[in-house]
């Protein structure tokens, strides 16, 4: 059985785009929670993932995990391709120490 990292380097990587923001946001989080020596395995393109995300790649999140909130900005185009409007939208992430491999059966 792999561990969760040879999984996670093996895995495609996240819709993550880069948003320094949205990194600080996260990475403010997992500080809280795990302390600041923690912050040197947060790769947001791998290893903090949607409830859903860990469910493909064969994870399920733990019991009584609280998931780190994030924040996205979605646009709505018209057929010409123009913006017409952009929405903020939360976003719930889970850590790679919250989740655990499902097993087979």
């Amino acid at each position: 059985m792999k561990s969760i990292q040879e999984a996670l380097k093996e895995s495609p990587v996240s819709p993550y785009t880069g948003s320094e923001k949205t990194f600080e946001l996260v990475a403010n989080q997992i500080k809280a929670r795990w302390g600041e020596s923690e912050l040197k395995n947060y790769d947001p393109f791998h290893n903090a993932r949607t409830f859903r995300s860990w469910l493909s790649l064969g994870f399920r999140v733990r019991k009584n995990e609280k998931a780190l909130r994030s924040i996205v900005y979605t646009e709505t185009k018209d057929t010409k391709g123009n913006v017409i409007k952009k929405a903020r939208r939360h976003i719930y992430l889970f850590y790679y120490r919250q989740v655990e491999k499902i097993n087979a059966k």
